[in-house]
């Protein structure tokens, strides 16, 4: 009887210690839940997290400026936002650094109705565009009309609250909004209407869009943490990828309310995201072109004072073999 009863303990003990091994950590998103984040509630709800050690805590975001802020406050362990606001923010002091470049072209675009006839750059010349206060897509759109010869004279901005943008075009108040093709592109679809898209990265603007990114202490101090994260990120988009209608399913076990066909629209434009011409072929990998470009854009158009190179801003060196 002892024998049987040293043996449950050792294993209580041994299951105690696996549970324990399982290390808290949280990712804050750069807003509510739509389909660029799927992959994260899949791989969660597939177990891909808790494989590598990993207890995962997803969190609702209100913009990429404020998840970088918050990581760099240490309230989250990592945070998903646009490398134009971890760039500038990190360039100002904030320790904090992108270990997986996970869009590689942005989803900026020139979000319209069809019928009002935008398909190329000239097209933009003598037309109106919601914007909000603040936005990267105003300031970045300056590079896009360099690239393209286009006479900012001709152009006219109307300054509007971020919610007010789809409501803004859909009433006709402006000829198209500064937006995401994967975003409000599908706001305005479901709402009945034919959308039209023109990205900045077809048209010499592209810089690198969405990174993962965590602090200088987090990558100093724990690096086999963020070696798994890492890792687990990576097979969670494979898999999404493979099996995108039950990466949706997944997402809405969390949030039953989601527009299924958008949440899933959205994603799929996402996964079109992933790779720029000089990046194909790893899910997360930086190319160093890319990089320096969204850099060099970023001083241009957004008064980025910094003279560090980019890896100050984003490794690869977390990403599986």
């Amino acid at each position: 009887m002892r024998i049987i009863h040293l043996l449950l303990a050792a294993t209580l003990a041994v299951s105690a210690s696996l549970a324990s091994a399982q290390d808290a950590v949280s990712l804050r998103l750069n807003w509510y839940l739509g389909g660029l984040h799927v992959p994260y509630y899949y791989g969660k709800d597939m177990g891909f997290f808790k494989q590598e050690g990993i207890d995962l805590t997803i969190n609702e975001g209100r913009g990429s400026g404020n998840t970088v802020q918050v990581v760099a406050a240490g309230s989250d362990t990592f945070g998903m936002a646009d490398s134009s606001s971890l760039i500038t923010t990190a360039s100002k002091g904030a320790e904090v650094k992108s270990v997986m470049s996970l869009l590689n072209s942005t989803g900026f675009s020139v979000v319209s109705l069809a019928s009002t006839g935008i398909r190329t750059p000239k097209d933009l010349e003598g037309k109106s565009f919601a914007v909000s206060p603040g936005d990267p897509l105003g300031q970045l759109f300056r590079a896009l009309a360099a690239h393209n010869k286009l006479d900012m004279n001709k152009i006219r901005f109307v300054q509007v609250d971020p919610a007010a943008k789809v409501v803004s075009v859909l009433e006709k108040k402006v000829d198209a909004l500064l937006g995401g093709a994967d975003d409000q592109y599908f706001l305005i679809k479901y709402k009945g209407q034919e959308p039209a898209a023109l990205r900045y990265a077809d048209h010499g603007a592209n810089i690198v869009g969405m990174t993962i990114l965590t602090t200088t202490s987090t990558i100093k101090n724990k690096p086999d943490l963020v070696r798994r994260f890492v890792k687990a990120s990576v097979r969670s988009w494979e898999e999404a990828k493979k099996n995108p209608n039950a990466a949706v399913d997944a997402a809405m076990k969390v949030k039953p309310d989601l527009n299924r066909q958008s949440t899933l629209d959205q994603m799929m434009v996402d996964f079109e995201l992933l790779d720029s011409p000089n990046s194909k072929g790893r899910i997360g990998m930086g190319a160093q072109a890319d990089w320096e470009q969204t850099i060099s854009l970023l001083k241009q158009y957004r008064d980025l004072d910094t003279k560090e190179p980019w890896t100050t801003f984003h490794t690869n060196e977390f990403l599986p073999k």
